[in-house]
């Protein structure tokens, strides 16, 4: 700003010529009859005219003039600023003369190994053809020394140097020297006496360098992941009732590649809380109010704690009309007694109905196919409840990328509107190819799938398939809402041929289902199934109970189901639960005669960024009417989606005479899981199991578990979920293998 300052000599030095000079109007400043921009190149005068406060007719000022230099230069266009005045007409024309900065006409970068152009290029927000400014050129340089600096290099530094290749031209060369990767030796803590080093590193996202940090991206600082972590031992301390507690800044030292870092923290004393007040509440009682506080007099104060109780207040009146709900905590400690009073002032405002549910973003899916997942309609009282059900059932759709789903208040009308907003994503697909499967070998692969078709919802899927030991060939279509009822419809026919240790099956069939929600959650299904099979290329040492089933059979049979769904998302669950109950029975019409059963129950808790799944299932099948259970209605538990580390049936009855797999009429499956990000931006997982399970001939030996543990990872893939996982025998029989790798391609569940 010195510079704009010395640009206004020369008009101090004519306007004194002016007012000294022997005219009537000396003792007046001269009045501006014409204001002129020069100098300019790329810039549009009227963006420069537009930052001018002086106007044409006004006498000229001094202290506007020097505002008006100021406005200009802060455009950030220009190197230079100046004033000058030339006699015009009567009065002056006021002409601002700018020199424009040069255009970059490039962007190199030098010296870097580790990471291509186009990786450090996509972490710039300048590019050629802007404005050489020398705040926006560092800011740049800043960008590549923080991406450096996640990335590990600590140590890095970012020069920018700029070349002149014409008066008006520049050249812009990042000088980058990587430096070591360093790695986060030890972590530590001091002044901390109530909670260990463990708690507290237990909530830093920030740690120390060890084997598997390659797969985490652990062990390396990031200077925005560090404030975050001081923040959260703030927290953690508040919610042991630490309310002045202080954490320092880390201090960090570097030996070679490796570097040590220490926060001081100061804990103060720990607080319990004397009681808990509510102001301001006319809609609902005390009483009411208190159900929902699980903070406790007499114990100590818990910042988490009082957060959800604030959640749950704020519920309670949200989902009952009232949007604009706030709840203001104050915290009034008593030094002497190491007490703290917490007052909750409730402001409940007034009552909201539903305005206008406006929904953009679907290109192709059609206005009511989203609409109709939407649990609240124009008119009705708003409910956060229900707009958060409306958000996972347009998400559960499966068509969109991202769903933004925003209440607008309205608090004139007392209206709160819905804009729902989508980014639609692939719904068809068509893939030709092969691979290999843990069960199957070597696989060939032809599908064409549409989940939305024509936008309207419904679903078709052409899949043939060839492996090893199986070939399966099937056409499928899903109407989810049949004759724009909230009924479903679906049908399909199919064609398998599966080579078995001791025999062959093969069977056409098809099969045809409606079903029909219940209410939010429950989901009644009854499906009809027609399928024509035959067991040949009986080996002669096969069992006695496959060398009975040996021809062909029919298998007409009807399937009620019940199911329960609340998990928030069907693809990657993180809370809800899946319940299921079905019953077959086949013996209308056909050869086959029986009943098969089986319960299923799977349930999902966050514990933070991490999910425990916990899964039950008992089945249960019999021949009546004197007929035997056929083969491939049996129970084999083994393999990736029953007992994993287990081959196909080896968790279950085996033959006397042969030791080999027939299966149970019961089965008993227990699943574990603890599953935990890897890398969030690609939705890939990690995961570690436990499984129990069996399968049982007339329930003996029911009870009798296997074991297995193990670890896999599992993709969201744009394409749908991808598993691998390693299981472990825990108890592992004569001729069985210790551990397997097996992968699938599907729905995890």
């Amino acid at each position: 700003m010195e510079m704009s300052r010395l640009r206004l000599v020369p008009i101090l030095f004519i306007l004194f010529t002016l007012l000294t000079s022997a005219t009537p109007y000396a003792e007046e400043f001269p009045i501006i009859n014409s204001i002129e921009i020069k100098g300019l190149r790329r810039i549009e005068e009227s963006a420069v005219k537009s930052r001018i406060t002086q106007k044409v007719g006004q006498p000229i000022s001094q202290e506007d003039t020097s505002a008006d230099i100021k406005a200009i230069f802060m455009m950030g266009y220009f190197e230079d600023v100046r004033a000058e005045i030339k006699p015009f007409e009567g009065g002056i024309r006021l002409i601002y003369v700018v020199k424009e900065k040069p255009t970059i006409v490039k962007i190199d970068l030098q010296g870097n190994k580790e990471f291509d152009d186009s990786k450090l290029k996509e972490q710039l927000a300048i590019t050629s053809g802007a404005v050489a400014d020398s705040v926006l050129i560092q800011d740049n340089a800043n960008k590549l020394r923080m991406f450096y600096e996640e990335e590990g290099y600590y140590l890095s530094r970012i020069v920018p140097v700029v070349k002149k290749i014409s008066p008006d031209e520049v050249g812009l060369t990042y000088q980058i020297h990587e430096g070591p990767k360093i790695k986060i030796k030890k972590i530590n803590i001091e002044g901390n006496k109530a909670l260990s080093d463990k708690k507290i590193k237990g909530v830093m996202e920030t740690r120390e360098w060890w084997i598997f940090s390659f797969i985490t991206s652990s062990g390396y600082y990031k200077k925005e992941q560090m404030e975050s972590d001081i923040e959260k031992i703030r927290d953690l301390y508040f919610n042991n009732g630490f309310i002045k507690v202080a954490a320092g800044e880390p201090q960090i030292k570097l030996i070679e590649d490796r570097m040590f870092i220490t926060i001081t923290v100061s804990e103060g004393d720990q607080y319990n809380v004397s009681s808990i007040e509510i102001s301001g509440n006319k809609v609902f009682s005390l009483d009411e109010i208190r159900k929902r506080i699980t903070l406790t007099p007499g114990k100590p104060f818990s910042k988490q704690t009082l957060g959800k109780d604030i959640f749950s207040i704020s519920e309670l009146y949200s989902e009952n009309g009232y949007a604009l709900i706030t709840v203001t905590p104050d915290l009034v400690p008593e030094e002497d007694k190491k007490l703290v009073r917490v007052i909750l002032n409730i402001d409940e405002g007034e009552r909201y109905r539903i305005g206008r549910i406006e929904i953009s973003g679907n290109t192709k899916t059609r206005d009511k196919i989203i609409r109709r997942e939407v649990r609240l309609d124009e008119g009705d009282i708003f409910n956060s409840s229900l707009l958060r059900r409306s958000y996972e059932r347009i998400n559960n759709l499966n068509f969109f990328e991202t769903v933004d789903l925003a209440p607008k208040p309205q608090p004139e009308e007392k209206l709160v509107d819905i804009e729902i907003k989508v980014e639609e994503r692939p719904t068809g697909f068509f893939s030709v190819g092969g691979g290999y499967s843990s069960i199957e070998r070597f696989i060939a692969m032809a599908e064409l799938t549409q989940g939305n078709l024509f936008g309207k919802g419904q679903f078709i899927k052409i899949r043939g398939e060839l492996g090893g030991r199986t070939s399966y060939y099937d056409i499928t279509f899903r109407e989810p809402w049949f004759m724009d009822k909230p009924i479903s419809f679906s049908t399909s026919i199919y064609k398998t041929t599966r080579e078995y240790i001791e025999y062959h099956k093969k069977a056409t069939g098809s099969g045809i289902s409606f079903g029909t929600m219940l209410s939010e959650y429950w989901w009644g299904n009854i499906a009809y199934n027609f399928e024509d099979a035959e067991i040949y290329n009986v080996s002669e040492k096969a069992p006695k109970i496959i060398q009975d089933q040996k021809g062909k059979s029919v298998t007409s049979s009807i399937t009620p189901s019940l199911v329960r769904d609340s998990r928030d998302n069907y693809l990657d669950p993180s809370r809800g639960s899946r319940n299921s109950v079905y019953v077959t029975y086949a013996g209308i019409g056909g050869t086959n005669n029986f009943v098969k059963s089986g319960v299923d129950s799977a349930w999902y808790f966050p514990i933070k960024s991490s999910t425990v799944m916990l899964r039950g299932r008992f089945g249960y099948a019999a021949g009546i009417g004197g007929k035997k259970l056929p083969l491939y209605e049996r129970f084999y538990v083994g393999g990736i989606y029953t007992i994993r580390g287990l081959g196909f049936g080896e968790a279950g009855p085996r033959d006397e005479e042969t030791g080999d797999e027939i299966g149970g009429t019961e089965e008993l499956i227990f699943n574990l899981e603890y599953i935990f990000p890897l890398i969030s931006d690609i939705r890939l997982k990690g995961l570690v199991f436990f499984d129990a399970g069996n399968a049982y001939d007339s329930f003996q030996n029911f009870g009798v578990l296997r074991y297995t543990t193990g670890l896999g990872v599992r993709w969201i893939s744009p394409i749908g979920p991808v598993r691998l996982e390693w299981g472990y025998n825990i108890d592992r029989k004569p001729g069985e293998k210790s551990g397997r790798f097996e992968f699938a391609f599907g729905t995890f569940f």
